[in-house]
């Protein structure tokens, strides 16, 4: 248990020990991957504050009659010069066979490279409460931005 406990605490202290690196104002781009039949999504991030920011994603399917809208607030915390890091939570409206709303949380890491491009893959767990995503869902995608 002590092992536990110490492992917990190293973990939260290392956590608030990284520093954080200021983010671009705004980014937009391409999501690839997805799952729940929606397949790519558009992609705009807007800064929140040097470190955290809100994602709002929109991902269309079958000629359009189906939607899934997506809007995550995340914390952005630096690993290396321009690798970084987030996490964050949020939910959004889903219209594949029939209308529902989920929450949602994300886990991912990004690449700021020199030009004003933004590489990043990220996995997210979301849970349905009706509609088209009832129950655990999971996926995982690569993200294109340009950072202006």
């Amino acid at each position: 248990m002590k092992k536990y406990i110490l492992s917990i605490g190293l973990l939260f202290a290392s956590v608030i020990s990284m520093n954080a690196q200021s983010i671009s104002d705004n980014a937009i781009g391409l999501r690839f991957g997805g799952g729940d039949g929606v397949g790519g999504e558009i992609s705009y991030q807007k800064a929140l504050g040097s470190n955290n920011r809100l994602e709002i994603d929109l991902g269309l399917a079958n000629e359009f009659s189906n939607f899934k809208a997506t809007g995550l607030y995340e914390w952005v915390w630096s690993l290396e010069d321009q690798l970084n890091w987030y996490a964050g939570a949020g939910g959004g409206i889903v219209s594949a066979n029939g209308t529902g709303i989920y929450g949602s949380g994300v886990i991912g890491l990004e690449y700021d490279f020199n030009a004003p491009i933004l590489l990043s893959i990220d996995y997210r767990p979301e849970i349905g409460f009706a509609g088209g995503l009832d129950g655990l869902n999971s996926n995982v995608a690569l993200s294109v931005r340009y950072q202006f």
